[in-house]
């Protein structure tokens, strides 16, 4: 009696583990779908001036003068420092005195010559002479202009690292001049993105669009463009330097400054699917496509895909997956690779309606 217990406990064990196997799991299923997306890359970034460089004394003396003021805006050509070097205003008057006898000399000579006291040749001999004491005197003055610092392009004067009465020497840091019109705007861009972007420049629909936030969280309220791409790529991070320029009219921008270029492009009919239909092994990116099977039920296969870009709640793809692949949106935890179920149909507009990341 107990071994026929037995054997019908066993036969319905068998019976138990048989419904198990023709039990099909109830998931939620959906296809990607095209759409309008707009996607944006952040990076870090460092603001410059178009021009900066340091303003040095070219002659050795005491600052005679300093008409400017820390943070002044000055024009081209202003001056900025005047350098007094008793030397070379010597010589200047030295030179200049020198060449006023000549000339004194000359006048000499050409009356003698129309007397015919002297030849032809000791008149040009004399104005050789005055033209070498004329080229003394202008070289004097040139090494004496030196003394005046003045501005070479307009912009922001620095802090002034000397005072008035300061004794300086050739080639000494005065300050710091900044053209701020335009900054210039440096980062970094990995080879992927790089080839994205110049990929986005050949077709007007993808045009990006440059912004800069700044360390507030505010945008600049200037659109920036794209001015330079570095020649080399760094063999260490495999990032290669971009420039962005951004009109600067308010001066509000300083050299110095960081803050975080937002790099926004509109794609229009991008492939995208919900993130959550999404799962990842060592890296890698899957969804679990359907395909017919059996009896009108759904056979499960796992996919490896590529994402473009990564929106909120929603993923762009590159590779791997068409508009009319249908994809396991819920329920990824409970099926299994080669294996039957049954899916419940959702379209993609009602699954997209309940997503942060909304079609425009």
């Amino acid at each position: 009696m107990a071994l026929m217990v037995i054997a019908m406990g066993m036969a319905g064990c068998e019976d138990h583990r048989e419904g198990a196997h023709h039990h099909h799991h109830k998931i939620l299923a959906t296809t990607p779908t095209l759409m309008d997306v707009t996607t944006s890359q952040q990076y870090v970034c460092q603001i410059r001036s178009c021009k900066h460089i340091e303003v040095r004394a070219l002659e050795s003396g005491y600052l005679e003068k300093i008409p400017v003021n820390e943070g002044q805006l000055v024009a081209e050509s202003d001056l900025l420092f005047k350098v007094l070097p008793p030397i070379y205003q010597a010589r200047l008057d030295t030179d200049s005195a020198e060449r006023d006898q000549v000339k004194i000399e000359l006048e000499n000579t050409e009356k003698l010559f129309q007397k015919k006291v002297v030849s032809e040749q000791e008149v040009a001999i004399v104005k050789a002479k005055l033209a070498k004491a004329q080229a003394k005197v202008d070289l004097a003055k040139a090494e004496l202009n030196f003394a005046s610092v003045r501005a070479p392009f307009s912009g922001i004067i620095d802090r002034l690292l000397v005072q008035q009465g300061s004794l300086v020497e050739e080639g000494d840091i005065l300050t710091t001049l900044s053209d701020n019109s335009t900054m210039w705007v440096y980062f970094n861009v990995p080879e992927a993105r790089y080839l994205e972007y110049m990929q986005s420049t050949k077709n007007d629909i993808n045009k990006v669009k440059i912004e800069l936030q700044l360390a507030d969280g505010k945008k600049f309220n200037q659109e920036g463009k794209i001015g330079a791409i570095e020649a080399d790529f760094n063999n260490q991070t495999g990032n290669i330097p971009f420039r962005a320029d951004f009109a600067n009219p308010e001066r509000l921008l300083r050299h110095g400054q960081t803050g975080t270029i937002l790099l926004t492009r509109r794609r229009e009919n991008a492939l995208v699917i919900p993130q959550r239909a999404v799962f990842e092994i060592l890296a890698k990116r899957f969804v679990y496509v359907l395909e017919p099977g059996h009896d009108g039920h759904d056979v499960v296969h796992q996919r490896e895909i590529t994402v473009e870009n990564e929106l909120e709640d929603i993923f762009v793809i590159r590779e791997g997956l068409t508009e009319t692949d249908k994809i396991i949106l819920e329920g990824t935890r409970q099926v299994r690779d080669g294996e039957e179920v049954e899916a419940e149909f959702s379209p993609p507009g009602e699954v997209l309606a309940h997503l942060k990341y909304h079609a425009e």
